[in-house]
């Protein structure tokens, strides 16, 4: 009996030993220090596992935790998503406790609180990416196209999508149905972005000093794959990478 348990005890052991090397081989160059490039290489390779169905769990253990509660948190990048339950930031992109420095809000729009947050991320944890993460099939912004009555507070939230919604109606009056929300969405990105520009010199600031890349993506909720955009690491790149 003593044998077997020790047998046991070593494979537990062993097991241990492999998911921690793995944890350090997908995740060991991140946090403070770490450059916009390499932050987004993190980020693609983790929903590339994840897509995959081949996801490595990195920094999601106990020692993890307690290692973040007792020396605090050093995310690589902070995220703008949405809050919707299909969307969580931490699995699609592969990374576990301190990692990642989330906001998520239904519909992913960038109004004071959010613009807060990401402040917050960008200039006191010090991350060099900032992801604005749509996502296909988003109920926020298929009920602004579809028009449906908002009440209390969810009137605040459409009207912070209504402006993404008026511009592709002018720019593709063609559109209808899905094909109209998919664009939609894309354009709620960045809108987002735009807001955010317009009410944070301190966000505008460390893109251009060269400390902080935005980059726009769309999360497809049946596939598990995110849709890269091109970063903006400039404000006049906004415009441009919209083309």
């Amino acid at each position: 009996m003593k044998r077997v348990a020790f047998s046991f005890l070593a494979l537990a052991l062993l097991s241990t030993c492999a998911v921690f090397s793995s944890s350090l081989a997908v995740a060991s160059d991140a946090g403070p220090g770490v450059s916009a490039e390499e932050a987004l290489r993190l980020l693609v390779e983790g929903n590339e596992r994840f897509a995959a169905n081949k996801t490595a769990h990195p920094h999601s253990n106990f020692a993890r935790l307690v290692d973040t509660a007792e020396h605090g948190q050093h995310p690589f990048a902070t995220v703008l998503g949405c809050s919707d339950s299909r969307v969580p930031v931490e699995l699609l992109f592969d990374q576990g406790f301190g990692d990642v420095f989330v906001v998520r809000v239904a519909g992913g729009v960038c109004a004071d609180d959010e613009t807060g947050s990401i402040e917050y991320g960008v200039s006191h944890l010090g991350t060099p990416i900032l992801v604005v993460l749509g996502h296909t099939q988003c109920g926020a912004v298929t009920a602004t196209v579809e028009h449906e009555h908002a009440d209390g507070h969810i009137k605040s939230l459409v009207s912070h999508i209504e402006p993404a919604v008026k511009r592709v109606r002018a720019a593709r009056p063609e559109l209808s149905g899905a094909a109209l929300i998919e664009a939609a969405v894309v354009e709620n990105v960045y809108v987002a972005i735009e807001e955010l520009f317009e009410h944070s010199p301190m966000v505008v600031e460390a893109l251009e000093k060269g400390k902080l890349w935005i980059v726009p993506a769309i999360y497809d909720v049946k596939t598990g794959k995110v849709d890269w955009r091109a970063p903006i690491k400039s404000k006049k790149d906004l415009k441009n990478v919209k083309k």
